[in-house]
């Protein structure tokens, strides 16, 4: 079957490898569509420890072709949307039946693009900072995959103000997923702290990561889930956080995918519907062929990409 694989030289290929088979409980997928996300982009740049050469991927859409031990006979030709642990960029994927899921009434490109972002959004907002209605909400990288997507689970939630920071170019794209107001990146560490909020999600990390503590109100939470902008640790002061009532939470949707998957994927489910129903949206803006991976995933590195990329795998 074909496949791209990242190899030792850190280049993408096309190739052709043996079609892998499930073991038990997993489901082989023949992959229509697959979905990119930042996990593709921190493989590639060596932030985790993955043997290559191996074929990435980490979303895949298409219909189950077999089952392994321990797995329901009757979901073989089901449509379907996986959270893979890799091998996703290829005609056929294994992923775990615990992380596939029914997608028959969404379209195999919107179920590409459901991914990991959907689910980490609705927990950022549902069940890691839990927004109550009414609250102020404050979500860094608005016009991304998880930040777009956020922005509308917590107009669901109830928010009662929901504010975003983006680049200058991206605001009138990040403004279709109803912020109230949108901050340019350049002017967010000067903007004046008058304004607090109950919840800010933070994936930058570095000296934005200390001013969004500085931005919360009372009891207020802020969510960390990725380093975009560094790797480099900040200090919180606990004391500080007691005094103000503040608390610093984590959310880490591949660990919960192997400590905890039947939490990651009930959420997933609750997503799904919500997606399925037309009351989420992700938002597809631009889809490659599978020769261009390396462009695609650096496209993203390079912060060109809105909203959500995928790659055709078949017709």
């Amino acid at each position: 079957m074909k496949a791209v694989v990242l190899d030792t030289d850190d280049q993408f290929r096309l190739t052709d490898i043996d079609e892998p088979t499930p073991g038990a409980g997993e489901v082989a997928i023949s992959v229509q569509y697959a979905g990119i996300q930042w996990g593709d982009v921190l493989v590639h740049k060596g932030h985790f420890p993955v043997p290559r050469p191996f074929v990435p991927g980490f979303e895949a859409a298409g219909h189950i072709i077999a089952v392994g031990e321990g797995v329901d006979e009757n979901r073989i030709g089901r449509q379907v949307t996986a959270l893979t642990s890799a091998g996703a960029y290829a005609e056929v994927a294994v992923a775990s039946a615990a992380l596939t899921f029914d997608a028959t009434d969404v379209d195999p490109r919107i179920a590409a693009g459901f991914g990991w972002a959907t689910p980490t959004a609705y927990d950022l907002i549902n069940t890691v900072t839990r927004v109550r209605p009414g609250e102020s909400v404050l979500i860094h990288a608005a016009a991304g995959g998880v930040g777009s997507l956020a922005a509308q689970f917590a107009r669901a939630a109830g928010a009662g103000r929901i504010v975003g920071v983006s680049d200058a170019d991206r605001a009138a794209y990040a403004a279709q997923f109803g912020y109230d107001l949108l901050i340019p990146r350049a002017e967010f560490m000067e903007a004046p702290t008058e304004e607090l909020f109950d919840v800010i999600l933070d994936p930058i990390g570095g000296p934005v990561r200390l001013a969004n503590l500085k931005r919360l109100a009372p009891h207020g939470r802020l969510a960390i889930y990725g380093n975009i902008a560094t790797f480099e640790p900040v200090e919180l002061d606990a004391n500080d956080l007691l005094m103000n009532g503040k608390s610093a939470l984590t959310y880490n949707s591949n660990l919960l995918s192997q400590t905890h998957p039947d939490r990651l994927a009930e959420s997933a489910h609750r997503a799904l519907r919500l997606v399925a129903a037309g009351q989420i949206r992700p938002d597809i803006t631009a889809e490659y062929e599978l020769t261009d991976l390396g462009k695609a995933i650096q496209d993203l590195a390079d912060g060109r990409t809105r909203g959500k990329s995928i790659v055709r795998i078949a017709a």
